[in-house]
């Protein structure tokens, strides 16, 4: 991918001679370097996980959450540059609460993640950079049941039964593939995510990273939630055993 000298990545609304835009691959490489993050639909409803590193022991642990809330119906969960990552959350906030002026009613998942998808490929047609940030968005509904939704650096929007992004993407997509994510309840995601996140979770790296859990569901009556640490935890320690389980018998 390397234009060192070509001067096609100085702007992004300038084309290579092959079609490519270098600064959106850039943001893309942003995400794909950044922290793990899943987003899963089962059969009551959607779960979001991040597995956010925390660099230091002085740092508060819940601060910078890649796991959070556009609105009280709308989850949101994101991987890459976090500044970049608050701007898109912050632009869908804003857009969620004209909607909410305008019409009494919540604004729909679909039209959230295509409004944020057209603000992010504004910024591939300027001469701002993209943005290095890559957004899930999750609702739940009785007319429409869960919907997943993941807006790319490019401002490309695709919804999604399970979808992965971050460092490890390729092998969460792998593992996700072979799960009947449709017959699966919260407490099942829950347990498998975490499960994936400790498998490709560096073990060096452990004890400096984070589980973070977003949920919208039946069961909430369609309002997003924050899973709580308990529940978190007691998914990573149900994960861990099972590995040591499979590795015993392996």
């Amino acid at each position: 991918m390397s234009s060192i000298g070509t001067g096609y990545d100085l702007a992004a609304s300038t084309f290579s001679p092959d079609g490519r835009i270098f600064q959106v691959e850039y943001g893309q490489k942003a995400v794909d370097n950044s922290c793990t993050v899943i987003g899963m639909r089962g059969k009551d409803g959607v779960l979001l996980v991040a597995d956010k590193p925390i660099t230091s022991n002085l740092y508060v642990q819940t601060a910078n959450p890649r796991v959070t809330k556009v609105d009280q119906y709308t989850g949101f969960a994101s991987s890459g540059l976090y500044p970049d990552c608050v701007a898109l959350l912050d632009y869908a906030s804003s857009e969620s609460l004209k909607y909410l002026k305008d019409y009494r009613a919540p604004m729909p998942l679909k039209r959230i993640a295509h409004s944020v998808a057209e603000y992010a490929h504004y910024f591939t047609l300027t001469v701002h950079r993209p943005f290095g940030a890559a957004a899930f968005f999750s609702s739940w509904t009785q007319e429409n049941g869960p919907q997943l939704f993941l807006v790319e650096p490019s401002g490309l929007c695709y919804e999604y039964k399970a979808w992965a992004v971050g460092n490890n993407r390729q092998m969460v997509k792998t593992e996700i593939e072979r799960m009947k994510l449709h017959k699966m309840s919260f407490d099942q995601l829950t347990k498998e995510a975490a499960k994936i996140m400790l498998l490709l979770r560096d073990e060096s790296k452990e004890k400096n990273c984070r589980m973070e859990m977003g949920w919208v569901g039946a069961d909430t009556d369609g309002k997003a939630i924050i899973v709580s640490d308990e529940v978190v935890e007691a998914a990573e320690e149900w994960a861990r055993q099972k590995i040591e389980e499979e590795d015993m018998d392996d």
